[in-house]
């Protein structure tokens, strides 16, 4: 195969791009690219154990960089393997391009081996998906692919042909300049004019942020002086807000603790900043509503709203300010502050006591050390189920931490293959990935990824036995929680069986010490924590049925709330309650 075929020319086209790494597996239908890319300085070849991590990995890589990310996968089952990750990267805003090579075009059509239909089956979660049929839409569509998946935030992905791949090249070029980043949505004038009106009415204001406050924490600050708000956040706000914070009351949702959900309900106005809160159930359903985001589409997508506005959420609050009045009374935020620290207070019992001597490990007391060990800048990567509610609860933000997770899509298993791509992004940072049991065994085979690149990244297993969220959502409902214990496995003989440093921790006197020695060696480090599988989590408030539920299937430990540093926050913020 000569060096001018399609597929030096798509590789070419990453390189132009800036792409620095592709990750993916090798298959038959994809070999063309592979030999390609081996031929090209400056594009490396991240192999993976499955092709679902290589979309996780390139999607993390994307979201720390804010650069356009790869992943490849041969035709058929490698193809269907990448969806769970390409959902996941879709869904998180990630740019990621996913080759998707198929069976030649010849045989397109009359069920030959390894058929599907990539054409359609990533439709859903992506914004572009086409099959290149001859060579000379090639490298045009690349470009197009390339362009939206940086202009729109999500997956492209080009299907590609074997055939096609090992074709000889048209001489045509198609070198179009890559726009990387987004202009600043600017909000019409009349809907500023609505919002400051609104805000001017209202008694009582709440703010609620989710990841669109990126960039915006000054301004939210001076918005939440300017009206005495309290501020709560989702989650996937909690790094970008909750850092510096003295109007900080916790976060609403399934994983809320604090004040959160009481300020969004007793407000007179709630805002919602650049957030597409997807539980409606923990929104009000009385008070006023108004919500700012820079994508109209997703403007009353999960609550009734009054005010809408477009825009990014720092331009919004840019352009309302001078037409707000300063509110004249703390009592509703100075209030909200105080019910937010007594809900942390009431839990530090189950937190402190008995630390030292309590087995199974307080799985609280494994994140809080996490927390206070890592890295100011580390980039933590948490699993989807209890690896969530630790997270959510007990990781401090600080504007250079960065916590990524599958907070929309929700799947199992993200957190290894997150920190792969992180890792490979950023090697010399601090990669953490918080993995649960349940998902290390998902896809554990990415051990061996992190083995054979030298990754150094660092894997605390919660291991507990069990599928924790899974036993909760039963006994919330009243069910016995079948099937969610399993056999314990120690992942500490694993790793070290694939050639990781790893150990072992049941005692919790040994926690610091191990934790301090994970973080503090050179390359990849797994500890395997056995924590205690009876450390559960509650929502912020859930209804009569569901207490009922859970009383049903009683016997388990409950925590209602966060501790580590965000005590030490709330009690923080009490000092700023002028006294009388």
């Amino acid at each position: 195969m000569g060096r001018n075929s399609v597929a030096k020319q798509l590789v070419d086209a990453l390189v132009a791009a800036g792409v620095q790494r592709v990750y993916g597996l090798f298959g038959d239908s994809l070999n063309p690219f592979t030999d390609a890319l081996r031929r090209t300085e400056g594009l490396e070849w991240v192999h993976c154990h499955n092709e679902e991590s290589a979309a996780f990995a390139a999607g993390a890589e994307s979201l720390l960089t804010g650069k356009l990310a790869v992943c490849a996968a041969s035709c058929g089952p490698g193809n269907t393997h990448l969806i769970q990750g390409l959902f996941d990267a879709h869904r998180n805003g990630a740019s990621v391009l996913a080759i998707a090579s198929h069976i030649p075009c010849r045989d397109i059509g009359t069920g030959f081996f390894q058929e599907t239909h990539p054409e359609r089956l990533f439709v859903e979660c992506s914004h572009f998906c086409e099959m290149i049929s001859t060579p000379e839409q090639m490298p045009r569509l690349a470009y197009i692919a390339m362009q939206t998946a940086l202009g729109r935030r999500g997956v492209s992905v080009l299907v590609m042909p074997g055939d096609i791949l090992s074709a000889d090249a048209e001489n045509r070029s198609w070198h179009s300049d890559l726009v990387t980043g987004t202009a600043t949505a600017v909000p019409p004038a009349d809907q500023v004019d609505r919002l400051a009106e609104a805000i001017n009415d209202a008694d009582t204001v709440t703010l609620f942020a989710g990841a669109g406050v990126r960039g915006a924490h000054d301004r939210v600050m001076a918005l939440a002086e300017r009206v005495h708000a309290p501020i709560g956040h989702a989650l996937g706000g909690k790094e970008w807000i909750q850092f510096d914070n003295p109007y900080d009351v916790g976060m609403n949702g399934l994983l809320g603790y604090g004040a959160a959900y009481e300020a969004t309900h007793e407000a007179d106005l709630l805002v919602l900043l650049g957030t597409d809160f997807p539980y409606d159930t923990f929104l009000p359903q009385d008070s006023r509503i108004a919500q700012i985001d820079r994508d109209p589409a997703r403007i009353g997508r999960h609550a009734a709203i009054d005010i809408a506005v477009h825009g990014d959420v720092a331009a919004t609050v840019d352009a309302i300010l001078p037409l707000l009045h300063q509110k004249p009374s703390r009592a509703f935020l100075d209030d909200m502050l105080r019910r937010h620290a007594a809900a942390l207070e009431d839990v530090v019992d189950a937190y402190t006591h008995d630390i030292d001597h309590h087995t199974p490990i307080h799985p609280e007391y494994v994140a809080a050390l996490i927390d206070e060990l890592a890295d100011d800048d580390a980039v933590f990567t948490v699993d989807t189920g209890m690896c969530n509610v630790w997270a959510a609860r007990y990781l401090s933000p600080n504007g250079r931490r960065r916590i990524l997770g599958s907070w929309r899509h929700g799947t199992m298993a993200n957190a290894l293959p997150h920190a792969i791509g992180a890792q490979s992004a950023c090697p010399g940072r601090q990669v953490i990935s918080l993995s649960g049991d349940g998902g290390l065994a998902m896809l554990m085979g990415e051990l061996l990824t992190v083995w054979r690149h030298r990754l150094p990244v660092k894997i605390v297993v919660f291991n507990n036995s069990s599928l924790g969220m899974v036993k909760l959502e039963m006994l919330v409902d009243g069910l016995p929680d079948y099937g969610t214990d399993q056999e314990p496995v120690n992942y500490a003989d694993i790793a070290a069986g694939v050639g990781i440093p790893s150990m072992r921790i049941t005692d919790p006197a040994e926690v610091r010490a191990g934790l301090t020695k994970a973080f503090e060696a050179p390359g990849p480090m797994l500890v395997d924590v056995v924590t205690d599988a009876n450390a559960l989590s509650l929502p912020p408030k859930i209804d009569a049925s569901q207490v009922k539920g859970f009383a049903l299937a009683a016997g388990k430990i409950v925590l209602a709330g966060g501790v580590g540093r965000m005590i030490d926050m709330a009690r923080s913020n009490l000092r700023n309650i002028p006294r009388p």
